[in-house]
């Protein structure tokens, strides 16, 4: 029996037997005894960026804009602006991104962040990544914003619906969701348990709906609609070849149809729901896979129109332009991102 298996998009889940309702940002673990204490601090209190601001709009471009136009050597446009793009602005926007301790929901979440938008990750995990820290400096140095972090296993709803009412009352608004949290199991089909096939629903399809109901609650609240992209995979449209993986791609195929009901349903409120299905991406993860599997390093690429994998940096671009709105007239569709593979 295989055992169960992260995906670099996914934070693996377990479930305790107790937990406290009491938000936290953190649980004390053995790897964070180890951790410095200074991360362990800036994780209780991250780096502050500038206060949110609502109704602001996109900013003004600098002043050196126009200057720069007629130079070379320096930046001749500012993306974001009230003259470049505008829509793709977050500023003053609140995003939650749920996996995003780590891999491609951490990449996301940095895009977002880049975009002007207020981002808290929520992951399973009692201390996200290295990287993570890095960018919540980021956040704060250089983009001029915050980045958060609150420990949660999508399956414990009444904690998730706490902690989602929590910051939307802290913040006092609610803008977007990025559900990255999911898990991925190999096992053949004959061989597969109910045990197991339960948690990867729960997980994957449960985990998303319950995440994106507690948002829609206080965007409705709020009275200010918003948007949500959740990350499906090219394996809820085919059968991945080479690949047993029959729970998993049910599941996917699962958050794409959950994704197009809840668009028609939350489109009265100003709701937009899509979903983003990628296909291969190394990460550290899928290159550990390769060394199990050599074939698959060899097969993979010959199985999309470019002839290669993707990286997490290459879905960047989707989450800021779902969230923001510049995707204003875009609801219950989903983006598949796969190089053509399910084209051919």
């Amino acid at each position: 029996m295989a055992s169960l298996r992260l995906s670099s998009r996914f934070a693996r889940t377990t479930f305790g037997a107790a937990k406290s309702n009491t938000i936290r940002s953190f649980a004390i673990s053995a790897r964070q005894q180890n951790a410095s204490k200074s991360d362990l601090d800036q994780l209780n209190n991250p780096p502050k960026g500038n206060p949110i601001v609502s109704g602001r709009g996109a900013p003004e471009p600098p002043s050196d804009e126009s200057a720069h136009l007629k130079d070379n050597y320096n930046p001749a446009s500012y993306l974001g602006t009230t003259k470049r793009l505008p829509e793709f602005a977050l500023n003053d926007k609140v995003v939650l991104v749920t996996g995003a301790a780590r891999g491609l929901g951490l990449v996301q979440a940095e895009a977002l962040l880049e975009a002007g938008a207020t981002v808290y990750a929520l992951d399973r995990l009692p201390e996200p990544s290295e990287d993570f820290y890095r960018i919540q400096r980021r956040a704060a140095e250089e983009l001029g914003t915050t980045f958060h972090y609150r420990q949660i296993d999508v399956r414990d709803v009444p904690q998730l619906n706490e902690i989602i009412e929590d910051i939307s009352n802290k913040e006092g608004r609610m803008d977007g969701l990025v559900a990255a949290a999911g898990i991925q199991q190999e096992t053949t089909a004959l061989e597969y348990t109910a045990k197991d096939a339960n948690t990867m629903f729960e997980v994957n399809i449960t985990g998303v709906f319950m995440t994106a109901q507690a948002v829609a609650k206080q965007m409705i609240k709020h009275g200010n609609g918003g948007s949500m992209a959740f990350i499906a995979s090219m394996s809820g449209t085919v059968a991945n070849r080479g690949l047993i993986c029959a729970a998993y791609n049910s599941s996917k195929a699962g958050v794409i149809q959950l994704a197009r009901n809840l668009a028609s349903e939350w489109g009265q409120h100003g709701i937009r729901v899509n979903t983003i299905s990628p296909g291969y991406i190394v990460t550290a993860m899928v290159e550990a896979l390769f060394v199990k599997y050599p074939e698959r390093r060899r097969e993979w690429p010959t199985q999309n129109m470019l002839g290669k994998l993707s990286k997490p940096e290459e879905y960047r671009g989707a989450a800021v332009f779902l969230i923001s709105d510049a995707s204003s007239f875009m609801t219950g569709s989903d983006m598949r991102i796969d190089g053509g593979h399910c084209a051919w």
